[in-house]
């Protein structure tokens, strides 16, 4: 008796633990990586899109609380912004309206759907859908439509005994008809690179980034994060 008393409290612990509250679940993501003052990290940016050939690319990603962002790169690299920022303190630094849907199974984790509506109209970003890890107090998934840009989504991959909640991949997925692309004649306004390259509305893509040697909390100053003037 003693045993199933010990197993139904353990049981009735983990199902308190998984809130259904979708701020005290956002709340709690966010406290998490708070503790992530501000990081340097190398990455390996691999572009893959259907009739553009882009080199891979090495570059250097620096991070200041609440949403500076600073990349380095010697060469040409296409990493999309939203592709840059996975802070949840800058996805949720405005108001929002947050709507708890349902536990799910993502890749064999356990997380919770809570979809965040941004108030007004100045936000681009018109619905945010995040897979939540509650255990390790995560974000797995994103899924954001906007106004201009279409819908992107970003694959979250950890080092599951990392001391901090940073990953060591992310995935973006994204339509690349969707994209603002420069003409090339500003003059021309038929000029259309789109058609130049041949992008249609099936047109996909997805750029992969890999992190590594993070160096986290050791303090960057505000001027890497300056726009330096031509």
């Amino acid at each position: 008796m003693k045993l199933l008393a010990a197993i139904l409290l353990v049981l009735s612990t983990i199902g308190i633990s998984q809130s259904k509250d979708p701020d005290e679940i956002l709340k709690s993501v966010i406290k998490n990586f708070d503790r992530v003052q501000d990081y340097v990290v190398d990455v390996n940016i691999k572009v893959d899109v259907q009739s553009i050939k882009v080199p891979e690319t090495k570059a250097k990603i620096y991070f200041k609380q609440p949403d500076k962002v600073h990349l380095e790169s010697e060469g040409f690299a296409m990493l999309p912004k939203d592709g840059m920022q996975f802070s949840p303190s800058a996805l949720l630094k405005n108001d929002y309206t947050a709507l708890y849907e349902k536990d799910v199974d993502l890749n064999g984790v356990k997380t919770s759907i809570v979809k965040v509506i941004p108030s007004g109209n100045q936000s681009e970003v018109i619905l945010s859908t995040l897979w939540i890890d509650q255990n390790k107090k995560m974000i797995r998934k994103i899924e954001s439509t906007t106004k201009s840009n279409g819908t992107f989504t970003i694959d979250l991959f950890y080092d599951e005994s990392a001391k901090y909640p940073l990953p060591n991949q992310i995935v973006f997925y994204f339509n690349l008809d969707k994209m603002n692309l420069p003409s090339a004649n500003k003059n021309n306004n038929q000029d259309n690179p789109k058609q130049k390259m041949g992008l249609d509305s099936t047109t996909k893509g997805k750029v992969i980034v890999k992190y590594s040697n993070y160096a986290v909390n050791k303090g960057i100053l505000d001027s890497v994060f300056e726009v330096k003037k031509k």
